[in-house]
């Protein structure tokens, strides 16, 4: 059958369309995939063929108030290997093995790993001399990325605080691990490209990502401080040998922790080589334990409060014992004090006396009082791993448990939460959080990224009270059982403490914590400083004989430090018969030589300088020093004009 003309037109014009139609869909896909899609598959190429090794942040430092590092970072280089690169892996494992002290089968089983990329273990975090030998070798497939691990440069120094890092420079304890997001930084690399087999394509340039490095924080701590603390638990505990070690200072007017130690300590670099309970406990923050006499510096300041009570004009007789609810509660001295002042029941930690201020406030009151001085509750510190204490429930306290907690036996409290109430009672009457993260600062600018300030939770006492509490403290200092603690020049006030330990619900035998919390100056108080021991050994177990002058020397050192003066208006020290004899030290400058020898005092002179007359001194006029102390002086030219002062 014939086909007509327009039949065969219509058909080919059918056949040109369609054909221009897939023609036209086949470019605008090939566009497409050109001008839309290109880059995107380009990109997928190129992951598909990139590898990346990988390169660690700097963890940010940790630095005291004033810059000192106290924990820093010191290069330690990482071994990778890309297997499908290594040309020849018998030889390679050989080489290797012998530079990271390994057996040759173990690293030709890593080398040899169908993946691709390897870290060997042994090879983590070596020297850098390590690196640089293994670097020497040339081989193939083999890198060195740049890392670092923690560095701690005063070892044990400020340990349970900092805490200590992991292999991956993870926080593990401490600041670091509270602090870890912060400090830790973003990880950066270095991106090549390697084709199937995994050899380089050399037409594709690599690509460096540079890391975050983390922030540095700089904390309240003082290291002049921390470093005399560091030194008196060192010799208390060659002296005693105790169970255990706490101290901590503060700035009782914006909660800062200007010093924090425990013993037992550890080295944070070399954590493993101590049990897991020594560094995982940061006492200070974390153990409780009986407060004794320290505690009744919280009743004595809500009588004070509620005046109840007026130390100067009420008296008080102490038999040595009192009968609460048919129970003997007895007086640490045997026979008691007998008649005194309840300033005296203050100066003489009087446990009857403050059983009696107890009576007058009643539970309710001292409870309220207890509880708004912060225990019973987390004080809010920047630190892991703190403990509330316990009280009893005051619903199912009686006139024993009322009478006990006045005192401070059947309490359990924490030594942050003691330093934070006491410096609440002698600031002023304002309870603050404790903290130790001062700034954020970046490390490449050195710019503060964000800054904690002195946080007020609330007030407690008034100023009036708190000034009264700091009188009675003081006299406790220069005339009580906290003698020990008592500063020359300095005026200074605290608190003994002495309590049994308990195990089992029963109190063990000739076993106590011994403590003392000391502030000063008096008047204007910048630091308090509390120091509890754990079980001294082959001595007297009192806090006033043993925690006091560990914190007569802390404050003593820490004050001139700080750069604060000695002030008049010291109150006189009731001296014992074994007390060294204290003299003034005369005003020598301007005395010629002849002078000198006309003298009459009891004192040693250190002489140097070449001249006739005094022209300084050490210690000053007016300061109050040992009989047979050493003064130093200096001798300089008479001044024209000058005469002897004696003439």
């Amino acid at each position: 059958m014939r086909v007509s003309n327009v039949t065969v037109r219509k058909r080919l014009a059918i056949v040109l369309f369609i054909g221009v139609l897939i023609f036209a869909i086949i470019d605008i896909r090939l566009g497409y995939v050109q001008l839309i899609l290109g880059d995107v598959l380009a990109q997928k190429a190129k992951d598909s063929w990139s590898r990346n090794i990988p390169f660690e942040p700097k963890r940010g430092e940790i630095l005291d108030r004033n810059g000192v590092p106290l924990a820093t970072n010191m290069s330690a280089p990482t071994v990778y290997v890309m297997p499908r690169q290594v040309e020849n892996p018998a030889d390679t494992a050989k080489k290797l093995a012998k530079a990271l002290n390994m057996s040759v089968e173990e690293v030709y089983k890593y080398i040899t790993k169908q993946t691709l990329i390897v870290r060997i273990p042994q090879g983590r975090k070596i020297s850098n001399e390590k690196a640089k030998e293994i670097r020497s070798l040339d081989l193939k497939g083999v890198y060195i990325a740049e890392d670092t691990k923690r560095y701690y440069p005063f070892g044990s120094y400020l340990s349970h605080v900092l805490g200590f890092t992991g292999i991956d420079n993870q926080g593990l304890t401490g600041l670091e691990l509270y602090y870890d997001k912060e400090l830790k930084g973003q990880k950066g690399s270095v991106e090549f490209y390697s084709d199937a087999k995994g050899k380089r394509m050399p037409n594709l340039a690599d690509h460096y990502t540079p890391p975050t490095d983390g922030l540095n924080l700089k904390l309240t701590i003082d290291s002049r401080i921390q470093t005399i603390v560091e030194r008196e638990l060192d010799i208390a505990e060659a002296t005693y040998h105790p169970d255990g070690m706490i101290a901590i200072a503060m700035d009782p007017n914006t909660g800062e922790i200007l010093a924090m130690s425990s013993r037992p300590t550890f080295d944070p670099a070399n954590y493993r080589n101590v049990p897991s309970e020594i560094y995982n406990r940061n006492l200070p923050v974390w153990s409780t334990y009986e407060p004794g006499s320290t505690f009744k510096i919280i009743t004595l300041a809500a009588a004070l409060e509620e005046k109840k009570v007026n130390l100067l004009k009420d008296h008080f007789y102490d038999p040595g014992y009192v009968k609460v609810a048919g129970v003997t509660l007895r007086c640490w001295k045997k026979g008691g004090h007998g008649s005194e002042t309840f300033l005296e029941v203050v100066q003489n930690s009087c446990n009857p006396g403050f059983v009696e201020l107890g009576e007058r406030l009643g539970k309710e009151k001292l409870f309220h009082y207890i509880k708004s001085f912060g225990f019973g509750a987390k004080t809010g510190i920047d630190l892991q791993g703190e403990g509330t204490g316990i009280l009893f429930d005051t619903k199912r306290v009686g006139p024993v448990e009322l009478a006990t907690t006045a005192f401070g036996q059947g309490v359990s409290v924490t030594p942050i939460q003691q330093v934070s109430a006491v410096a609440a009672a002698i600031n002023g009457g304002v309870l603050y959080t404790p903290y130790i993260a001062k700034e954020w600062v970046d490390p490449e600018t050195g710019e503060v990224i964000s800054r904690n300030t002195p946080k007020a939770k609330r007030r407690v006492i008034s100023e009036e009270t708190s000034k009264q509490v700091r009188f009675a403290l003081e006299s406790v200092v220069a005339q009580g059982t906290g003698k020990g603690a008592f500063v020359e020049g300095y005026r200074v006030g605290g608190k003994t403490g002495t309590a049994q330990k308990a195990q089992g619900g029963r109190y063990l035998k000739d076993n106590y914590i011994v403590s003392f919390i000391g502030f000063a100056p008096a008047d204007d108080p910048k630091l308090v400083v509390y120091v509890a021991v754990d079980h001294p050994k082959g001595t007297v177990q009192f806090g006033g004989v043993v925690a006091a002058p560990i914190v007569g020397k802390i404050m003593e050192d820490s004050l001139r430090t700080l750069g604060i003066k000695p002030r008049k208006g010291q109150l006189e020290k009731e001296r014992a018969w074994n007390d060294p004899k204290m003299v003034e030290v005369p005003n020598l400058e301007g005395l010629t030589k002849k002078d000198l020898q006309e003298q009459l005092f009891n004192l040693k002179l250190d002489v140097s300088g070449d001249g006739e007359v005094v022209i300084d001194q050490a210690p000053k006029a007016g300061v109050k020093v040992k009989e047979g102390s050493t003064i130093r002086i200096l001798l300089g030219p008479k001044a024209s004009g000058e005469t002897s002062r004696n003439q």
